[in-house]
């Protein structure tokens, strides 16, 4: 096989091009589109956070000012509690929601009826589907000074807790919601990377006198830990952002001191303000730091475990 390959690789680059045609302007298509919807304004931002943006000028005739954004976000005094409180969120989203699909995918992977089996998936995707707003008000049912849970709990002798303004409550709930809304939607690649597993294998498993979760243990894990991998690589690249619509929906002045993130700050500052190249400043910082977690995660990754995302 390596001499197969060598061999292929020392022939004309021409004979490639000619075996291939057919599929290059595919992948023409593919390398335009994500040039100009993703690098495109990459690059615009970046210019965009070295100039002094206002309302009625354009990217090309605004003036520069350098590096000077990127400092007054660095200088900012609140950034550490922004940091820190963004830091608070994703962690605890990641450490939260990244077991669940797992065990999801599991549980649902074993049932015996084809016929349960779809049932399953279906009801933990339809979550996924429901907009922020829609779960936001799923929440406040349950949880406001008048929802389910504190009737629940006047009825058992109790006092009524404020959840929805509480700074103890607010990451629990953003996670929760989290969890219940994607989880089921993330067992996608779990399901799908389970499917390319011979059935014999369990067969055989069987024969060797395996259990259920023996069974998982040596067939079904090995199987979902490239996908295991990929996703905790993408999760640490996502660790400075969090759900900005859920976030926006979520908080109020009650428990700004928790809540307030730096997707939220960009919002007030780079649109509310209108100083759009600070928002730029910040999207830039945030791309770079999420750029060397993805790579660092990958070489973690490829050292620890003998694989990575690239």
């Amino acid at each position: 096989m390596a001499k197969t390959e060598m061999e292929y690789r020392r022939r004309p680059f021409g004979y490639r091009v000619k075996k291939y045609r057919l599929l290059i302007p595919l992948v023409l298509i593919g390398v335009a589109y994500y040039f100009v919807f993703n690098y495109i304004p990459i690059i615009w931002g970046f210019i965009i956070s070295l100039k002094d943006m206002r309302v009625g000028s354009t990217i090309s005739n605004a003036p520069w000012v350098g590096l000077q954004h990127y400092k007054y976000v660095l200088n900012d005094p609140e950034m550490l509690k922004l940091l820190r409180n963004t830091l608070t969120i994703s962690i605890s989203r990641l450490v939260c929601t990244f077991f669940p699909p797992i065990f999801l995918t599991i549980i649902i992977f074993d049932l015996r009826s084809t016929m349960f089996k779809k049932i399953g998936q279906t009801m933990v995707y339809i979550p996924h589907f429901f907009s922020w707003v829609i779960i936001y008000g799923i929440v406040f049912a349950f949880f406001s000074e008048s929802g389910f849970i504190n009737a629940l709990i006047t009825g058992l002798g109790g006092s009524t807790y404020s959840f929805m303004t509480s700074s103890k409550a607010f990451v629990p709930l953003i996670v929760g919601s989290q969890v219940w809304k994607e989880a089921g939607w993330s067992t996608i690649l779990y399901f799908a990377a389970l499917t390319g597993v011979n059935p014999e294998l369990y067969e055989a498993a069987k024969i060797d006198g395996a259990g259920p979760l023996a069974r998982i243990k040596a067939v079904t894990l090995p199987a979902m830990i490239p996908v295991i991998t990929f996703s905790l690589i993408m999760a640490m690249g996502n660790i400075l952002s969090t759900d900005f619509e859920q976030i926006l929906l979520f908080y109020n002045a009650a428990v700004y001191d928790v809540a307030d993130v730096i997707d939220t700050w960009v919002y007030r500052v780079g649109l509310g303000r209108m100083q759009y190249g600070v928002g730029s400043a910040v999207s830039m910082m945030k791309a770079v730091v999420s750029l060397i977690l993805i790579v660092s995660a990958n070489g973690l990754s490829r050292k620890v475990a003998g694989r990575g995302m690239f």
